[in-house]
């Protein structure tokens, strides 16, 4: 197939990264109301499974995966199960727009961790990107005025902060076995399976009573409408995703998606009235400007 023309790749890429930035607000209005995370994860999960099954019938493809990688994909679906219960739980303790932020800086765990287990270092263009999305975190989180303000700095705080930082860990490690264990595995079949997985052990983890409340319904007819909204919206950009990615480009348009963040912020000042101060705005748009940088490769 060919590629989309350029400015059409990049408005789907874009629309899907609202789509994402979509998500995770209508999930903050859920969890205000009262919706447990494992109920969000639940309905999420379980709208982008039947929608990626439904894809894998279309192009006719098979269930059987290859040779010794079966484990792998367990794994991966285990990985991403903890990460969405990581960003989910985070979302619901600070503001939107910071959550996506600290999760965000997964391209940078990706690099280390690919150097760790035997892949390039880093180069000194990455290494630079690297300490200045640090720096812009540092500015987006507001350190020093958390660390000045007990009040403002609270375990609450931290704790959303430590959760997104994990759901970057753990995505991290997600996307090293895609490219390197499994990238024989068909991309529709592989989110699929994964899905699939998160769907199975959130299902458990409700059942065993594993998190209090974690399957707690709504309490007002606002919160349904955000539970079907992040699971519409979740489960459509997925497929939407997945459809097009072979005329999209991804090598040279893939930085698009890194507006989701952006989106994020506007997003949550408009249906939240979640605002950051200057020094935030300007450490995200740092944060934002150094993942496009470090996730753009050069042609030629």
């Amino acid at each position: 197939m060919s590629p989309f023309p350029r400015p059409l790749a990049v408005l789907i890429l874009a629309s899907l990264a609202c789509a994402f930035a979509g998500n995770h607000v209508a999930a903050r209005v859920a969890f205000d109301d009262g919706t447990g995370v494992l109920l969000a994860i639940l309905c999420r999960s379980g709208a982008t499974t039947l929608a990626l099954f439904a894809i894998v019938l279309w192009q006719r493809q098979g269930f059987r995966l290859p040779a010794g990688s079966g484990r792998w994909q367990l794994l991966l679906g285990l990985l991403i199960a903890v990460q969405s219960l990581c960003l989910y739980s985070a979302v619901a303790r600070i503001p939107v727009a910071l959550a996506l932020l600290v999760a965000n800086v997964f391209p940078i765990l990706l690099a280390l961790l690919t150097w760790l287990l035997g892949g390039p270092a880093p180069t000194r263009r990455t290494a630079s990107l690297m300490g200045l999305i640090l720096v812009g975190l540092f500015l987006a989180l507001d350190v020093p005025s958390r660390l000045a303000s007990s009040e403002a700095a609270g375990p609450h705080w931290w704790l959303g902060v430590g959760l997104a930082f994990c759901a970057a860990s753990v995505f991290a490690a997600a996307l090293w076995i895609t490219d390197h264990k499994l990238a024989a595995v068909r991309g529709s079949l592989r989110s699929l399976l994964s899905m699939l997985v998160v769907f199975s052990v959130t299902s458990l983890a409700g059942a065993s009573g594993a998190l209090p409340g974690g399957l707690q319904a709504p309490a007002h007819t606002s919160g349904w409408l955000a539970l079907a909204t992040l699971a519409l919206l979740y489960g459509v950009g997925f497929s939407v995703l997945f459809v097009s990615v072979p005329r999209l480009n991804m090598p040279k348009n893939a930085p698009v998606m890194n507006i989701e963040p952006v989106a994020t912020l506007l997003l949550g000042w408009l249906v939240l009235g979640q605002m950051l101060s200057p020094i935030q705005l300007v450490g995200g748009a740092v944060v934002v400007l150094g993942i496009v940088l470090l996730t753009y490769r050069r042609e030629g």
